[in-house]
């Protein structure tokens, strides 16, 4: 999903953080709460073209019946041939 840069700035989710020494940011407030992110919760760090998104991991009470009816047969036998 492609924003233009204004949309961006109208968010006002862009903020710049430092990396600690541990190599730990601080997640600002205004994020948090545009998020409404928690402590204990996960998030994914995952580079794309030369840039790093972070994506908020769903809980998996949420991914609950995500896949409900789809064909898990051919899965299943692929795992089983590999062993």
């Amino acid at each position: 999903m492609a924003y233009r840069l204004e949309s961006i700035r109208r968010r006002k989710a862009m903020e710049r953080v430092t990396i600690s020494s541990k190599y730990q940011v601080v997640i600002p407030r205004e994020v948090r709460k545009q998020f409404n992110l928690k402590p204990g919760q996960k998030l994914m760090f995952i580079p794309y073209n030369g840039t790093l998104r972070v994506v908020v991991v769903p809980p998996i009470k949420k991914a609950r019946g995500m896949l409900k009816g789809i064909n898990t047969d051919k899965i299943r036998e692929e795992v089983d041939e590999e062993r």
